[in-house]
């Protein structure tokens, strides 16, 4: 199905995915109690799926640079540029509202 790299991305791509998920139910959390104290938990959850979808994009970058990918794996590629941004975007629409 692809290259030596193909396992680690498909890997640290679910593993990012769930980090995600949980990271959006911690920040659910401290949208509805709405205080300083809930506000760290959002933010190191969604840096850490954030840092682990950047994990998963140096794989990906190896990935492209071995060959041999198909067209599953350039969807999730895509997928995953686009998930990284918006993650970014959640970081700071989190960390901007303390303000």
């Amino acid at each position: 199905m692809g290259n030596a790299a193909t396992g680690f991305f498909v890997m640290f791509a679910l593993i990012a995915g769930v980090a995600g998920a949980a990271s959006v139910i911690a920040g659910t959390s401290h949208l509805q109690s709405w205080t300083t104290a809930s506000l760290p938990a959002a933010v190191s959850a969604a840096t850490i799926a954030w840092s682990l979808t950047l994990l998963a994009m140096g794989f990906r970058c190896k990935e492209i640079e071995l060959g041999m990918r198909n067209a599953r794996l350039r969807t999730m590629e895509a997928f995953l540029i686009i998930l990284s941004a918006t993650q970014l975007l959640y970081i700071a629409a989190i960390y901007g509202v303390r303000k």
